[in-house]
C-alpha cells in the first residue's frame, strides 16, 4: 500500500540563504523486505528512515544552488532531491518511492525584499526602455514626416517653375469649382465672386459657375 509522508527541513543555500522546504514523498516497502523493516525499525519504519535520509539530502543538495537558483531552477532541484533519495531508499532500505516532490520553498524576509527590489528595478528599466524607444519611434517619425513635406514643397517649386502662372490660375479654378459643389447641396444658393461679373448659380443641385451676367437689365414691362 502507497503511504504519503511529508518531510519538512531548514537549511542554508549556497550563499548562506536560510530556505525552509517541504517535501512530498509516496512510498510503498519492497514486499520481500517488509518483515526487516518491521523487525528493525517497527511498524512505523517510514517515520523512522525518510526523514533522516530526506534531511540528509536536502540539505546536501540545496548547499550546491545560490537561492535564486533554488526559485529559477526548481525543477532540476526536485529531480535531483527525487533521483538521490530512490536510489537511498531502495538499495538501503527496500523501499520505492513512488513520487517525490518538493512542495515548498519559504526565505528569510531580508532574501524576499532584496527579491523585490530587484522585479521593481527591472521593472522600471522596462519602463525606461519602452519610454527610450517610443521617443525614438517619435523622432524618427517626424524626420520622415519633414522629408515628405519637404519633398512635396520641392515638387510644387518645381511645377510652378515649369508652369508658371498657369499652375497657380487652374489650382484657383479647381478650388472654386470645389466650393461650388459643397454648396450645391443648399437649396436657393446663388453668389456673385467679388470683382467679376460671373454667376454662380447653386439652387437644386445644379452648378454653373461660368454664366456671365447681362450687360443691360431689360426694361420695365409697360402697363396697358
Amino acid at each position: 500500500k502507497i503511504r504519503p509522508r511529508e518531510i519538512q527541513t531548514r537549511s542554508g543555500t549556497k550563499d548562506q540563504q536560510q530556505v525552509r522546504m517541504k517535501l512530498r514523498v509516496l512510498h510503498h516497502p519492497v514486499t520481500s523486505k517488509l518483515p526487516w523493516l518491521y523487525d528493525r525499525y517497527g511498524t512505523d519504519y517510514d517515520e523512522r528512515i525518510l526523514p533522516s535520509i530526506g534531511n540528509e539530502i536536502l540539505k546536501a543538495v540545496v548547499a550546491q544552488y545560490n537561492a535564486e537558483e533554488l526559485i529559477t531552477k526548481r525543477e532540476a532541484v526536485s529531480l535531483k532531491i527525487r533521483s538521490l533519495m530512490e536510489g537511498r531508499a531502495k538499495e538501503e532500505f527496500g523501499m520505492i518511492l513512488e513520487d517525490v516532490s518538493l512542495m515548498d520553498l519559504q526565505f528569510g524576509a531580508e532574501f524576499m525584499q532584496a527579491v523585490e527590489a530587484k522585479q521593481v528595478a527591472q521593472q522600471e528599466a522596462e519602463r525606461h526602455k519602452f519610454v527610450v524607444l517610443k521617443n525614438q519611434q517619435e523622432k524618427e517619425a517626424s524626420i520622415i514626416r519633414a522629408e515628405g513635406e519637404a519633398e512635396a514643397a520641392a515638387m510644387i517649386s518645381n511645377a510652378l517653375a515649369r508652369a508658371g502662372p498657369g499652375l497657380i490660375e487652374l489650382r484657383r479654378i479647381e478650388a472654386a469649382k470645389d466650393i461650388a459643389r459643397s454648396m450645391s447641396g443648399a437649396p436657393n444658393v446663388s453668389f456673385i465672386p467679388a470683382g467679376s461679373n460671373i454667376l454662380v448659380n447653386a439652387s437644386d443641385g445644379g452648378v454653373n459657375p461660368f454664366r456671365k451676367m447681362p450687360d443691360t437689365l431689360p426694361p420695365p414691362a409697360q402697363k396697358r
